[in-house]
C-alpha cells in the first residue's frame, strides 16, 4: 500500500485536503483544506499554541507580516544562499551547491537533477505605478519575523533570558520538485519557537536537548506512534547552525523530516544588527553584561504534521469475515468532530426533534456532526473515516429513558449514557 496515494484518495473523498485550483487542472505544490481538514489543522495549531504559549511562562506569541522589507532577506542570507547553482537529490530531495558535491548525493547516494541557478524566494511587487514598484518577497520562512522584533518584544514585555517567541504562519518557496501530497509544497505553514539563551556552549546545548525532548513528547502525547518517530542529527550543518537535529516520521518505510531543532548561535540577531544598524544586544541585569543571545529554534511544519497524523491514524480493520472498515484513530483533541448525533430513523419526527436538541446543545462547545442519511451502519462507517471518536444515536428507548446509545470509534462498543450526562462524558473523554 502506498500510504501517500491512500491518504490522498481518502483526504479528497472525505474533505480533508483537495488539490489547489482543482477545476482548472490544479497548480503544482498548492493544496486546499476542506471542511474536515481545516478543523484537523486548526486543532493541531491550537494544541501547539496551548502547549507552547498558554501553559508556559517563558514563551510569548507573535504574528509577523508575510511581506517584509527586502533588506530582511539580505541580512538573513536567503537572497545569497538561495540563488546559487543548485542540484537536488531525486531521492531524498536534499539540495546542494553544484560545486560542492560529486556525482551522488552524500546523504543517501541518490542521483542529482541537472544544476540550475534559481532563487527559492517568491518575488512580489508593492506599489501602484508601473516601473516604480518595490520588489520584495513573500517570506521564505517565518523565523525572521521573530528576530526583527526581538527588541520590540523585550521593550513591550517583562521577559528575561532565557525566553522564547512562538509563531504560526504561512511561508512560500519556489520548490523545484513539490510532491508527496502536502509534504513538499510551495505554500506551507510553520509552527516555530525561537528560544533566546545566554551565549554559553554548555548551557545552550542543554537547552537544545531540553527542546528536542519536549517536542518529541508533544507529538507522542497527541497519538503518534513511538515506533514511527526518531531523531536524526545533521551531519552537514547550515551556515548559521552550531548543531541541528530533525524529528523524522516513518512514512511508508521512508523517514521524512517533520520538525527541526536547531542551535542557530547568534547568527540572526548579529546579522540584523549589522544590516539595520540597530542595537540587538540584551542587557543582563543580574550579571550586568550586555551580549547578543544565542538561539535554539524548534521549527515544525503544520502541513507535514497534519499529513503524518492522518497517516498514523489510518487503519483498515476486518470487522467480520469479508468486511473491512476504514477508520482514522485520531486523538480526540485533534479529531475534526468530537462526536456525531444521529436519529435512528429520519422519518420519525419525535426522534429527529430529540436528536436535534442534543446536537444543538453540544454544538455550543464542540464541533459536532449531524447525520440522518441512510442506515445507521453506513453512518458509523462515514464517521469512522472522518475520525469522529463517538456517535450518539437517539432511538425509541431514548424517548422514555432519556438516554442515547454511545458508540466508540476505536472499539465499536456501544453503551447507554443519560442525555444529561453527555456533556460530562465528552469533557472527560477530551480531557
Amino acid at each position: 500500500m502506498d500510504i501517500f496515494e491512500t491518504i490522498g484518495s481518502l483526504a479528497k473523498r472525505r474533505g480533508f485536503i483537495y488539490p489547489g485550483s482543482d477545476i482548472y487542472g490544479g497548480l503544482a505544490g498548492t493544496w486546499d483544506y476542506g471542511p474536515l481538514g481545516v478543523e484537523l489543522k486548526r486543532n493541531l495549531k491550537n494544541e501547539y499554541w496551548r502547549s507552547m504559549v498558554q501553559l508556559r511562562d517563558d514563551v510569548v506569541g507573535l504574528d509577523a507580516a508575510i511581506i517584509m522589507n527586502p533588506k530582511v532577506w539580505e541580512a538573513s542570507g536567503h537572497l545569497e544562499s538561495f540563488s546559487d547553482p543548485l542540484v537536488e537529490c531525486k531521492k531524498c530531495h536534499h539540495r546542494f551547491r553544484a560545486d560542492q558535491v560529486g556525482q551522488k548525493c552524500p546523504d543517501c547516494g541518490g542521483e542529482f537533477t541537472e544544476p540550475k541557478t534559481f532563487n527559492l524566494m517568491v518575488e512580489t511587487y508593492l506599489g501602484v505605478i508601473e516601473g516604480e514598484k518595490l520588489k520584495t518577497y513573500l517570506r521564505g520562512e517565518i523565523t525572521q519575523g521573530v528576530h526583527v522584533n526581538f527588541k520590540n518584544v523585550l521593550d513591550s514585555t517583562r521577559v528575561k533570558l532565557p525566553f522564547g517567541v512562538a509563531q504560526i504562519g504561512k511561508a512560500f518557496r519556489n520548490e523545484i520538485t513539490p510532491g508527496g501530497l502536502t509534504f513538499r509544497s510551495r505554500e506551507f505553514e510553520q509552527m516555530e519557537n525561537q528560544f533566546y539563551v545566554k551565549p554559553e556552549l554548555e548551557s545552550s546545548m542543554q537547552w537544545m536537548e531540553y527542546w528536542k525532548n519536549e517536542r518529541m513528547k508533544w507529538y507522542l502525547s497527541l497519538g503518534l506512534r513511538k515506533e514511527n518517530l526518531h531523531f536524526k542529527d545533521h551531519e552537514q550543518l547550515a551556515h548559521y547552525a552550531r548543531a541541528a537535529c530533525d524529528i523524522e516520521y516513518n512514512a511508508n518505510g521512508e523517514w521524512k523530516e517533520m520538525e527541526g531543532i536547531h542551535h542557530r548561535g547568534d547568527w540572526d540577531v548579529r546579522r540584523h544588527q549589522e544590516y539595520s544598524k540597530q542595537d540587538m544586544t540584551y542587557f543582563d541585569e543580574e550579571t550586568k553584561e550586555r551580549y547578543l543571545p544565542w538561539i535554539i529554534e524548534t521549527s515544525g511544519g503544520v502541513d507535514r504534521a497534519t499529513l503524518f497524523f492522518l497517516m498514523d491514524a489510518y487503519r483498515e480493520e476486518e470487522t467480520k469475515p469479508g468486511e473491512t472498515r476504514v477508520v482514522l484513530k485520531l486523538h480526540p483533541k485533534l479529531a475534526p468532530f468530537k462526536a456525531a448525533v444521529f436519529p435512528l430513523l429520519q422519518n420519525k419526527p419525535e426522534l429527529v426533534a430529540l436528536a436535534q436538541s442534543i446536537y444543538k446543545d453540544l454544538k455550543q462547545d464542540w464541533m459536532i456532526a449531524w447525520d440522518a442519511r441512510g442506515n445507521i451502519g453506513k453512518r458509523y462507517r462515514a464517521q469512522d473515516e472522518a475520525g469522529t471518536p463517538f456517535c450518539f444515536t437517539v432511538d425509541f428507548d431514548s424517548l422514555e429513558k432519556k438516554d442515547v446509545t454511545v458508540r466508540d470509534r476505536d472499539t465499536m462498543e456501544q453503551t447507554r449514557v443519560k442525555i444529561t450526562d453527555l456533556r460530562d462524558f465528552l469533557k472527560k473523554k477530551l480531557a
